[in-house]
């Protein structure tokens, strides 16, 4: 049976990429590398739309939101964190750890913080020295609107705009210098559709200035360190020499589809996948839906591990379960990085198939035929 992933990270890895990867290892310090990774930091800032360093970090997305945090400020720095689900309260974690002075702000799982809400939390904390945000929130997928809310924060205040951008970045429309946001970090198995294991941090000249004035309380992931070697092309320690091959590859096709285009395409997936759900009489679980994953209620009466073994036991289909309140209760759809419309009706077809297993009433082809005529209408 042929396994699919429809997992929100990691994410399938195209043939070609997997093949770069696979090819005898070369050292990193040799013009080899050296001119592969210099590709790169020019094609991680057509990704990211900006002019300014986009640093390559060995470690998951979380290492990059430690870096950030560990990089820009020090105990007592008081930071806004916007907590709409298991990522945004990372950020929290992350300040608390760091600066002890963290103003967490809960937002209910499947919504996103509204505008007002932030104008209020800013004049409430003048001081505040950074506000940190999600824009595709993977537990709930629910998506914020990042432009809007990175105007409003530069309107009222001189805090730094954070970004976790994991599973946002390759599938929303997304502009680092036009809008004004100082970080945002991606992960290598998301939109970039690359195994785990490398974080890219892009960081406006503001961040910079903050960083080069601040004492180092960390040394393997610190973004003065990337940021100094990357004035160089080089990296400051051993990077993950495979996996940057990869990302080489995995940046061209990117650039010969054209950011804007796969912009559409998962918007495009993201709806027909919704569209196919809402058919086979499942809710869905988000009031502002990523283009990342599509998270869904459980039909009423059926069980998560039954619905579950028998997508993957019985049609090699893997998806994501709920997570913390939400465990067993929704299940999340993805439709991030190397998918196409072909993909959005196998793995709605193969639900189709898994609730008639487990004897669930729905009419069979019902989510099929919505998936197709979303395709084929437009």
């Amino acid at each position: 049976m042929k396994k699919r992933l429809f997992t929100p990270g990691p994410t399938p890895v195209p043939e070609n990429v997997m093949l770069r990867m696979a090819a005898p290892i070369i050292h990193h310090r040799n013009p080899e590398f050296m001119e592969i990774l210099t590709r790169v930091h020019e094609d991680l800032k057509y990704l990211f739309r900006t002019t300014q360093p986009v640093v390559v970090l060995s470690c998951s997305g979380t290492g990059g939101m430690e870096a950030t945090i560990s990089s820009l400020f020090k105990q007592g720095d008081k930071v806004i964190t916007v907590n709409a689900g298991k990522f945004g309260e990372r950020w929290g974690e992350l300040v608390r750890i760091f600066t002890g002075n963290c103003i967490e702000e809960k937002v209910a799982w499947g919504s996103a913080i509204q505008p007002e809400r932030l104008a209020e939390l800013l004049k409430e904390h003048p001081d505040a020295k950074g506000v940190c945000l999600t824009h595709s929130e993977t537990s709930t997928g629910t998506a914020a609107d990042i432009q809007t809310l990175t105007a409003l924060i530069r309107e009222q205040s001189d805090a730094l705009v954070l970004v976790d951008g994991i599973t946002a970045v390759g599938a929303h429309e997304f502009h680092f210098d036009d809008w004004g946001v100082d970080i945002c970090i991606t992960g290598s198995q998301k939109g970039l559709m690359m195994p785990p294991g490398l974080a890219l941090v892009a960081v406006s000249e503001r961040a910079q200035d903050i960083i080069k004035g601040q004492r180092m309380t960390q040394y393997y992931l610190s973004l003065k360190h990337a940021l100094k070697a990357h004035a160089g092309d080089d990296t400051p320690f051993t990077p993950a020499v495979s996996l940057v091959i990869g990302l080489d590859e995995a940046l061209q096709m990117i650039k010969a589809e054209g950011i804007e285009n796969i912009w559409k395409r998962h918007e495009s997936l993201a709806d027909a996948c919704r569209q196919g759900c809402n058919a086979l009489g499942m809710k869905l679980f988000s009031n502002s839906p990523s283009f990342a994953v599509t998270p869904v209620w459980l039909p009423e009466g059926v069980k998560w591990s039954a619905f579950n073994k028998a997508l993957k036991n019985s049609n090699g289909i893997t998806v994501a379960a709920g997570q913390d309140d939400y465990k067993d209760k929704i299940f999340r759809i993805s439709h991030l990085g190397f998918y196409d419309e072909l993909d959005m009706l196998t793995v709605i077809g193969g639900i189709e198939r898994a609730l008639k297993e487990i004897n669930f009433p729905f009419e069979i082809g019902a989510g099929v035929s919505a998936v197709q005529k979303a395709f084929l209408g437009n």
